[in-house]
């Protein structure tokens, strides 16, 4: 179910409620839930008080519809890249290079949602504890298909084990998002890409 309300009379077009998602995605990816403003979020977004309220009832609203949004596009991005692999060990380090590539420069200081979501509200925010859950389980069992993959189509031995393994990749790809939000380089970011694809050896 879609955390944007049904549409009614003067609600703004779904087109228009997704281009202000992405603006509200970038407002609480660098300033975080709380410290996000409704002002902020208005002027950001670019929709007036009144549309604003006719979408999405309260922060909390837009926060969650902008979650969802976020992980669809993210999503989306991450499945084109990896349909593109040649085997599960390619799959693998284009899954890694995803997350490096948005780890460094600008992208990098703007930060992950996910992972600004789950320091900041996952301890004490039931529903925001089970999005992050979702996300990281989903990555998770995605890095765990391909290592399988990787021992189907020969490119990574059969002794890498694909639990431990996948749990150790998804902490790097979270790790290079909270070291992304310092800028690093890209060659710095590479560089963890390089050391974590030896595991698959």
């Amino acid at each position: 179910m879609s955390d944007v309300a049904v549409r009614l009379p003067g609600r703004p077009r779904e087109f228009e409620i997704d281009e202000a998602l992405d603006k509200a995605i970038i407002v609480f990816s660098e300033r975080g839930y709380h410290a996000a403003s409704i002002s902020e979020l208005k002027k950001a977004m670019g929709l007036a008080a009144g549309s604003l309220y006719k979408a999405f009832k309260d922060k909390k609203a837009i926060f969650l519809a902008a979650f969802h949004r976020y992980k669809q596009v993210r999503n989306a991005l991450l499945d084109e890249e990896l349909a593109n692999g040649e085997s599960g060990r390619d799959r693998v380090f284009r899954l890694l290079r995803f997350y490096a590539e948005a780890s460094h420069g600008e992208a990098g200081r703007q930060g992950c949602l996910v992972v600004g979501t789950a320091i900041e509200l996952a301890v004490y925010d039931a529903e925001a504890a089970e999005r992050v859950d979702r996300s990281m389980q989903r990555s998770e069992a995605l890095l765990n298909a391909l290592i399988r993959e990787g021992h189907a189509d020969g490119s990574i031995p059969q002794t890498v084990d694909p639990d431990t393994t996948a749990r150790l990749l998804l902490s790097v790809t979270q790790g290079l998002r909270v070291l992304g939000k310092t800028g690093p380089d890209r060659d710095r970011a590479f560089s963890v890409v390089e050391a974590a694809m030896k595991l698959l050896d």
